[in-house]
């Protein structure tokens, strides 16, 4: 038996593991599960309005096709290939096919430009891009014209056009082709891969600068994988099984690519394709998920939504359900209510909590967090609202979790202990170390910056934290990130961050301040509240307009001094500046995974953080 599993006595829960250890690559775990689960259903796309599913058998047929198909354009073992498409049922049979070839798959964002492709494409040497649809193609087709790597793009929906820069094929000829190669064969892995090698390129979101490629082993995802597993058996004290995702996060991020793909497929999971994040609550409703991963921006913008809703509701029910969250706090806080206080609870329980569930489609086992750091008021919200909501933390180069809070066992301002077998250590300077087959095996083409992060099989996350006598990780900052006012104090900007967001009336901010004698804030305020503002006060109804309102400012101001009142002196926003255009993907100010871009922000509003300063 591995030392991996040594520590867990339960005979059951350690079976549920072994195989996690015994599997060779992700396509052997692939085929080896889709065999076994057979005739069930496992993806779900939505086809004219209704969620259509493909079981686990059609998705074999599927991928062994994609797998032949891309072998017979001279795909060869190692060669990358890029995909650039929504979270859909042909993403993961693409990555699949493309890994069960011998191949590394390259993930981009939709989001991406043109520049952003020329980057990623001609860094990664890729040979084939796989898309999804025309739109897509758009910016995707003068990328692959400009790097000579790329031989051909094959387009998932729709013909493929003529196009004098690269040759397009469809997806259906590559399935076609690839069956037809494949004959009578059984669905099987193409090429056996071992654990150690690479699997796929994954490029960091860029919040500091370029992106880079992580290279991610088949084994750092399977490490990954069983980490996740162990943490499901918690909630039930049983296998997992029968369990639904709603997969809504980028599937090219990381989180997604394991906890919302590999994850799943390996405990025979159903994963729903989310139709868009505007979508999400109606898709909650139909799918019905047991589990959902997200980042913490959902979570802040679900309390926002909840908050903003609440306030056209009758005055009882606004009564009940703070009354309803007073007391969900004060049991997490004292692990006890009054007698009282308990009968009250379980009334509010049935009046309150079971609806809120329903809205999460009513069979939500657990709300996992990670990408960034949840703040801690949010947590408990949710929490005392009777959702359990299951903080953790991860990287990119970690494949990407590290660890997780416990079913049993949540602390909600920390990020849960280290995974099954991941160690975890606190530096001499305070930073966070990651050993462990989840570890990176480095990044593509950047030896020194290799040489950084990866130091005697330890990951050097940049992240700040310390481990409780429990395990469990607290993080505190990222080393990167750290504002040192010129009076010597050390903050953390993220802290300020989130509990300025908490605030109903404003929807993001950044702080800055570093070398500086006071923290200064961009507050980009909240539009429904910005709405609600202008409605009482007859004013237009246009964020433009109210930003420029000094009523409007000293509004927003009220919000700052509520948070500087619980902020220590030096963490306390002196001054700060509304901007009416949020931080979103589209002017490259967040990340797909909803950080935002400090040199971004710092860039294009320098002249106003410099005036805030003066």
């Amino acid at each position: 038996m591995s030392d991996t599993l040594k520590s867990i006595t339960d005979p059951a829960r350690r079976a549920a593991l072994e195989p996690y250890l015994a599997w060779t690559s992700l396509a052997d775990m692939a085929f080896d599960r889709m065999a076994h689960y057979g005739a069930k259903p496992f993806l779900w796309g939505k086809r004219d309005g209704t969620y259509v599913s493909q079981s686990f058998n059609a998705v074999a047929e599927a991928v062994a096709d994609c797998a032949h198909g891309l072998a017979g354009l001279g795909l060869k073992p190692g060669e990358r290939v890029a995909l650039v498409a929504e979270n859909r049922p042909e993403w993961l049979i693409a990555d699949l096919g493309i890994i069960s070839a011998g191949g590394v798959t390259v993930p981009a964002y939709t989001t991406n430009t043109v520049d952003d492709h020329i980057h990623i494409l001609k860094d990664s040497g890729s040979r084939f891009v796989i898309v999804s649809t025309p739109e897509l193609l758009e910016r995707v087709l003068p990328a692959a014209a400009e790097v000579d790597t790329v031989e051909r793009v094959i387009l998932i929906d729709s013909a493929a056009p003529t196009s004098p820069a690269k040759p397009v094929d469809t997806w259906s000829d590559l399935l076609s082709s690839g069956h037809s190669a494949r004959g009578e064969a059984a669905p099987a892995p193409l090429h056996e891969a071992k654990r150690e090698d690479l699997a796929c390129l994954i490029y960091t979101s860029g919040t500091g600068g370029a992106p880079k490629g992580v290279m991610l082993s088949h084994g750092a995802i399977l490490c990954n994988s069983m980490g996740a597993c162990d943490l499901l058996y918690e909630l039930d004290d049983r296998l997992p099984e029968d369990e639904v995702f709603l997969s809504f996060l980028p599937l090219s991020h990381s989180y997604e690519h394991t906890a919302g793909q590999f994850f799943p497929l390996s405990i025979g999971a159903e994963i729903y394709y989310a139709e868009s994040v505007e979508a999400l609550a109606r898709n909650m409703a139909e799918v019905k998920p047991t589990i959902m991963t997200a980042v913490p921006r959902l979570y802040e913008t679900l309390h926002g939504r909840v908050v903003s809703g609440l306030r056209s509701q009758p005055a009882l029910r606004q009564k009940l359900f703070w009354k309803t969250v007073a007391l969900g706090q004060k049991k997490y806080l004292e692990g006890r209510l009054g007698l009282w206080e308990s009968l009250l609870d379980k009334v509010l329980e049935k009046l309150v909590r079971v609806k809120v569930r329903e809205r999460f489609g009513g069979r939500i086992k657990a709300l996992v967090s990670g990408g960034a750091p949840l703040n801690y008021d949010i947590g408990l919200f949710f929490t005392a609202l009777g959702l359990r909501l299951l903080q953790g933390y991860g990287q990119t180069e970690t494949a990407p979790v590290v660890s997780c809070n416990r079913a049993h066992q949540i602390k909600l301002d920390t990020v849960g202990p280290a995974l099954a077998g991941v160690e975890v250590k606190i530096a001499g300077d305070g930073e966070i170390l990651v050993r462990g087959e989840l570890a990176m095996l480095g990044y593509w083409n950047e030896p020194e910056a290799t040489a950084e992060a990866l130091k005697d099989g330890w990951v050097h996350t940049g992240d700040v934290g310390e481990i409780d006598s429990d395990g469990f990780i607290k993080i505190t900052d990222r080393k990167k990130d750290i504002i040192v006012l010129s009076g010597g104090d050390t903050l953390s900007p993220q802290r300020v961050e989130g509990m300025l967001q908490f605030e109903p009336e404003i929807g993001q901010a950044m702080v800055v301040g570093d070398k500086q004698p006071y923290l200064v804030s961009l507050i980009v305020p909240d539009a429904d509240a910005a709405r609600d503002w202008a409605k009482s006060l007859g004013k237009p109804n246009d964020l433009a307009s109210a930003v420029a309102d000094p009523a409007f400012h000293a509004y927003i101001e009220e919000a700052v001094e509520r948070v500087n009142k619980r902020l220590s002196q030096p963490e306390r926003v002196r001054r700060f500046r509304l901007v009416a255009e949020p931080f979103t993907t589209d002017n490259a100010m967040l990340t797909p995974s909803m950080k935002i871009r400090r040199h971004v922000i710092n860039g294009t509003y320098a002249d106003q953080l410099a005036a805030l300063r003066r």
